[in-house]
């Protein structure tokens, strides 16, 4: 499979750039879209909760902490589910591509997540032009992110792996999971400080792959912090163990989805 990604990486980069350009094929603005989304996004944040809801982060003085608190939480999950969702009907879509025309499969996840990866880019320097307008301080730690994108990657393809092949079979899967995302949304400390959930409910917390991954990027971003690289530990035993399973179903399942398909 990596053979076969190494000698498809043209035509990766191909269907990334042609996917980006369908988007804005009939636009005025054109790929400035791709930048005016993600700011809009981010001011919406700044304006409404701190200056609108007068929302504050305790324990830090500035008066957008938790707009920034939000956007750092955010810059994560969307990643995440992102990439799941995009990843749910990603087979079922490519079908006829994938009857066809002979090319290695895994060359599709791979496009998703180059195109994930490069909004998620834009949403960070977004966030980061927020932060300077701001007047919020911004450390060394940031570069932080960049692992931390890493594991958020590889955790979400062993999870979307995995929901793609099996949807193929079991359509109901396509269904079933925007629910689950919805509902792991709100068990996520992403609009609520981690601080207010009572104690008893904390151990229940650990349970969630995602809590850590989206504390971290609020260590880095929101309080300057490094990263605890041993509270990652699971999740990066998780996210590998996910990508190994995921791509060993795919390889057994390839020649029969295409016949379902």
């Amino acid at each position: 499979m990596f053979d076969g990604l190494w000698r498809y990486r043209g035509f990766i980069l191909s269907m990334i750039k042609n996917e980006f350009r369908a988007k804005f094929v009939r636009s005025k603005l054109g790929g400035l879209w791709m930048i005016l989304n993600p700011l809009s996004q981010v001011a919406i944040y700044a304006l409404v909760l701190s200056n609108v809801l007068s929302a504050k982060l305790p324990g830090i003085s500035n008066r957008y902490a938790y707009a920034v608190y939000l956007m750092a939480g955010l810059l994560s999950w969307t990643l995440f589910s992102e990439i799941v969702g995009r990843f749910l009907n990603l087979f079922v879509d490519q079908g006829n591509l994938m009857k066809k025309v002979s090319f290695p499969r895994i060359t599709l996840p791979i496009v998703v997540v180059g195109s994930c990866l490069i909004n998620n880019i834009l949403l960070f320097f977004s966030i980061l032009f927020a932060l300077v307008v701001l007047n919020f301080d911004i450390g060394l730690n940031v570069f932080w992110i960049l692992p931390l994108t890493l594991l958020v990657v590889t955790f979400s393809l062993g999870i979307g792996m995995l929901c793609a092949v099996i949807n193929v079979f079991v359509r109901d899967v396509a269904q079933v999971i925007p629910v689950l995302l919805q509902i792991w949304f709100w068990l996520t400390p992403i609009v609520y400080p981690v601080n207010i959930i009572p104690k008893k409910y904390h151990d229940v917390m650990a349970m969630n792959p995602v809590a850590p991954l989206v504390g971290a990027y609020q260590d880095v971003i929101v309080h300057g912090k490094s990263v605890d690289i041993e509270s990652l530990l699971p999740v990066l035993m998780l996210s590998i163990t996910l990508v190994i399973f995921s791509f060993y179903i795919f390889r057994r399942a390839s020649s029969e989805m295409v016949d379902v398909l």
